[in-house]
């Protein structure tokens, strides 16, 4: 059984960052496990710019982004374990792993770092109506084949979901030559970053149906025809509103999930809003010594923000073995009335030595509101925001000072009139 201080558990973004600041915290042996054939995750694949304009203050593609970490990975002495498939992780911060070189082995951490970030929703989780043909595929399965395998997936393209990567898809499809008839959103409003849908649609005249969803899908051995139709405020289709599209490709941009089987298994609490691990202001799960950062933890809007936690969940780690974490009474934190979730979901003040960060996301888009915050159940301050939507993460500082004598936090959202 082979001994480490800390295991980073998926080596994309998130366990990089997790893993070099563990290390620079002073962490000794460091371990990152990731199940491809090469460290990076989904960021080798994003071949678009946007990325690090807030950590390194220029604009770079995901590979770029992903590459400076790796080389720092590379530089250090901190060992990689890459194709190599976590099968179940104990509360004892015991690994057990899987790989062709290696066979079947035993790690065992003093910490654990998961990282193992999140996966796409498909077609099975929306029960749309109609025949199985090919043609129906992920957004991000569709951006791995045409990105990193150079395939060609199709002609005509529909993409139901205005998620972020059904955004980008959008436009590389458009680069690629095929028409992108329209992207049709269920909800009022777009569940990406404002700038994609300028970028991406509106720079290239495709249309966002709000309120519209694909409602059967047609087709013997390939996709021939969509039948798109509107739904009301229920989110049920409008009967007599069915406009058919005829395309050979439909794209799923339909949300994204925290890869929560490892967590789950090994009995850490799950938080219900975020759908990841419940965690306080170190990152640190229900389990001690076991923290979890990234899309894991909750899905980002922007990588930049996954590197920001990972770091601090790496020094959370790092001070962990060093004992110097304080297993000190927590204070909880909760969603009020029109926020998604909050993160993190408890907060220990005797592990805040300056101000702490909450990320939370709305879960309607809101114009000139106030982010209220109330602590046991008395507001005691309220932020102004001009402009809220559930794509773009939103985030607020919490001076220790607030917490003396507090037993519960929240966060409610408050529409302030014109």
């Amino acid at each position: 059984m082979e001994q480490y201080d800390v295991i980073c558990i998926g080596g994309g973004p998130a366990g990089l960052a997790a893993a070099l600041s563990a290390r620079e915290n002073g962490a000794g042996r460091v371990c990152i496990i990731e199940r491809d054939m090469e460290l990076g995750g989904i960021l080798q694949q994003c071949i678009h710019k946007g990325f690090g304009l807030q950590i390194f203050g220029e604009d770079l593609s995901g590979p770029e982004y992903a590459q400076r970490f790796i080389n720092e990975v590379r530089n250090s002495d901190i060992e990689v374990k890459t194709d190599t498939m976590v099968l179940e992780i104990t509360p004892q911060k015991t690994v057990y792993t899987l790989n062709p070189q290696q066979g079947y082995n035993i790690l065992q951490a003093k910490a654990l770092i998961l990282s193992m970030g999140c996966r796409e929703r498909t077609r099975g989780a929306l029960a749309i109506p109609g025949s199985r043909p090919a043609g129906v595929l992920t957004a991000g399965a569709a951006q791995r084949l045409v990105n990193i395998e150079g395939c060609r997936i199709g002609r005509k393209i529909v993409i139901l979901g205005s998620g972020d990567i059904g955004l980008i898809m959008a436009r590389r499809m458009s680069l690629e030559g095929a028409k992108v008839l329209a992207v049709a959103e269920i909800m009022p409003f777009s569940s990406g970053l404002t700038r994609n849908i300028v970028q991406c649609l509106e720079d290239f005249q495709i249309p966002l149906l709000l309120q519209h969803t694909v409602s059967e899908i047609r087709g013997r051995n390939r996709l021939e025809s969509l039948i798109i139709s509107k739904v009301d405020d229920k989110l049920q289709t409008i009967p007599g509103t069915e406009k058919e599209y005829i395309c050979d490709t439909l794209l799923l941009s339909v949300g994204l999930l925290p890869e929560i089987e490892l967590p789950f298994a090994s009995g850490i609490t799950l938080d219900k809003r975020s759908r990841g691990p419940r965690v306080n202001e170190s990152m640190e799960t229900s389990i001690p010594g076991i923290f979890a950062c990234g899309n894991v933890a909750h899905v980002h809007d922007l990588v930049d923000y996954v590197t920001e936690e990972s770091r601090k969940a790496g020094r959370s780690a790092a001070c962990y073995v060093r004992g110097e974490l304080k297993p000190a009474a927590a204070i909880n934190i909760v969603a009020g009335e029109g926020i998604a979730y909050v993160l993190p979901q408890e907060i220990r003040p005797a592990n805040c030595r300056e101000f702490f960060e909450l990320f939370f996301r709305v879960a309607k888009v809101y114009t000139n509101a106030g982010v209220n915050v109330f602590i046991n159940d008395k507001k005691i301050k309220s932020y102004h925001k001009k402009h809220m939507a559930p794509g773009e993460m939103e985030k607020l500082k919490i001076k220790p000072e607030m917490l003396i004598a507090a037993e519960s936090i929240k966060l409610e959202i408050e529409q302030i009139s014109c």
